[in-house]
């Protein structure tokens, strides 16, 4: 579905170490390189201000903005500053705009965190990951739990009043009661939110050479599920919203910038490896610097990375289908009918009903949802089950 992009998403690349766990596009600067000393951070500075420079207005003013990474914190205040200014003289931001960047614990010190306050960034998202050292030391993490309880005071002290802490489950040796007493550590520091997210072994990370699915040290399946449910229990007694299937929040702080993606609207993206979602296409810039740099030269490439094209209804439908049955509300199926057609959606019903019966989909109105936790614990098997349908319509 086309629609005004008013997000924007910037891949900052950069980290210290690669975590053992992390396939994201980065590049590795060591303990002692940061910001304005680092040659490599200066030239990716200024490519993205020329991408984003260069990219056609294509909605109002930005309503979110978020810094990803890699270690948005290993860049300077100025740097951050100059980003953000480029981005609001391109496109605008909203006075009201969330303004976001993802911060290492063992990245910054309060001078910094009050800097970061004072250029406009309002939402802080901490990894957090694990509250116990040596889980973090296996994980080939630089923080321990003490630079986790600083960086919150710091962030405070700064004038942050969104907090966001990510933990992840199923990591190599870690226990049932380790989660748990990551769980109770994070509520104790009165985060707005809280990302869970359980452990992926991609294939060319450090865990996905080392490990295979369901072997020892890491958690069996059923160990993982258990600790699912026991986030979701946890949380919500504490007071936490469960409103997408690995994030919870206070009421009033859940991520406007990432309800963008689930609600499949337009989005800009600049930087490394950064996917952008504008006229009906995805596109994703190359996952390396160099490569990065040869395409922003290339005569035409921002341009046709904006261009719009018509997906087709199947393919368009399966990305809807993923991404908003992600979030608690679901999605208003009656809304689907004028883009994608009656006939369509008749279709996944059989689907549906099965999983209605087996307790992991509901209808609440018009509304179609996954139930907590059990359907959003088995969300990828039931989003298996509809996109098996949706191919198999779009080959007779």
């Amino acid at each position: 579905m086309i629609n005004l992009p008013i997000a924007a998403y910037l891949h900052i690349p950069f980290c210290r170490r690669r975590c053992f766990y992390c396939d994201f596009p980065i590049s590795v600067v060591g303990d002692r390189l940061r910001g304005d000393q680092s040659g490599m951070i200066r030239q990716y500075v200024d490519a993205i201000c020329q991408e984003i420079a260069a990219t056609p207005v294509l909605g109002p003013a930005l309503q979110t903005v978020f810094f990803g990474g890699g270690t948005p914190s290993l860049l300077s205040p100025n740097q951050l500053d100059r980003i953000l200014q480029t981005l609001d003289r391109r496109f605008g931001i909203a006075a009201t705009a969330e303004i976001s960047i993802e911060m290492d614990p063992a990245s910054f010190d309060r001078s910094q965190a009050i800097a970061t306050r004072q250029l406009g960034f309002n939402r802080v998202s901490i990894g957090a990951q694990a509250f116990q050292d040596g889980l973090l030391e296996r994980c080939g993490r630089t923080h321990r739990r003490a630079d986790i309880d600083r960086a919150v005071a710091d962030l405070r002290a700064a004038g942050f009043e969104n907090l966001s802490l990510d933990l992840i489950s199923g990591l190599p040796e870690q226990t049932l009661a380790d989660w748990q007493a990551s769980l109770e550590a994070a509520i104790a520091l009165e985060p707005t939110h809280l990302s869970a997210y359980d452990l992926v072994l991609e294939p060319e990370t450090v865990f996905g050479k080392r490990y295979q699915p369901g072997d020892r040290p890491l958690p069996a399946d059923e160990q993982t599920a258990v600790m699912y449910r026991l986030a979701h229990r946890t949380l919500e007694a504490a007071g936490f919203e469960h409103y997408e299937i690995s994030n919870y929040a206070r009421s009033g702080f859940q991520c406007r910038h990432n309800r963008v993606y689930w609600q499949d609207q337009s989005f800009y993206g600049f930087g490394v490896g950064a996917t952008s979602a504008l006229q009906g296409q995805r596109f994703g810039r190359p996952r390396r610097r160099a490569d990065y740099f040869i395409w922003l030269e290339t005569p035409g490439a921002i341009a046709a990375a904006c261009a719009p094209v018509t997906s087709d209804p199947a393919d368009a439908l399966a990305e809807t289908l993923m991404l908003g049955l992600r979030l608690a509300e679901g999605l208003d199926w009656t809304a689907l009918e004028q883009p994608f057609g009656a006939e369509i959606l008749r279709s996944l019903q059989p689907v549906i009903q099965r999983y209605q019966q087996a307790g992991w989909l509901q209808w609440q109105g018009d509304r179609l949802s996954l139930t907590q936790p059990e359907g959003m614990l088995f969300s990828n098997q039931v989003l298996a089950s509809l996109f098996e349908r949706l191919e198999a319509i779009a080959t007779v």
